[in-house]
């Protein structure tokens, strides 16, 4: 970077302002280094524009707009994760978000960070009786449990996957979590 604001050393703009002068311009010396002090200015604010479309795709965003991005669809990535994995859980965090509070989107949130598919327990159920009076499906108190059935149960943090599952479960519902060998 130069000691000039704004201009970094080698970034060219992709469409000289000299280049566009009128024909009267093209021969003033002045002229040209003048345009030439505003293409350096312009250069990188000129290829930030041309490259947005990159800036918002997860798969093609620089790492720290990467997470920028991760809290635009509603998202934390933990920085101990690959670059590749913060990608995955950005890119397929607005698929996500529109099933979050279904126990699918919950088990596929669970297994995009955790890596192991969850069993899910819950206390409610939407069902419809064909005999009058007849009771309702579920247990008459609110609850959730997830299960995450591992290898080494002393490898999963579950303070982490407690703070995931209050993130995504309906908010009126109690949960709880429990992580188990196999």
């Amino acid at each position: 970077m130069t000691g000039r604001r704004g201009a970094v050393e080698g970034l060219e703009n992709a469409h000289p302002i000299g280049q566009q002068l009128p024909a009267l311009y093209q021969d003033d010396g002045f002229a040209l280094r003048f345009a030439g002090a505003l293409d350096e200015v312009l250069a990188p604010l000129l290829l930030t524009l041309d490259c947005a479309s990159a800036y918002f795709d997860p798969w093609l965003a620089p790492s720290d707009v990467l997470d920028w991005l991760a809290g635009w669809v509603g998202t934390e990535v933990d920085e101990t994760w690959s670059l590749a994995k913060r990608r995955e859980v950005v890119a397929r965090s607005a698929d996500l978000y529109r099933r979050q509070g279904t126990v699918s989107g919950l088990a596929d949130r669970v297994e995009l960070v955790f890596g192991v598919r969850p069993e899910i327990e819950e206390s409610g159920g939407v069902a419809a009786s064909a005999t009058p009076g007849a009771p309702l499906p579920g247990r008459s108190e609110p609850g959730l449990l997830v299960r995450l059935r591992v290898d080494d149960p002393t490898t999963v943090d579950v303070r982490r996957l407690d703070v995931l599952i209050g993130a995504v479960k309906p908010a009126h519902l109690p949960h709880r979590v429990e992580v188990v060998g196999r």
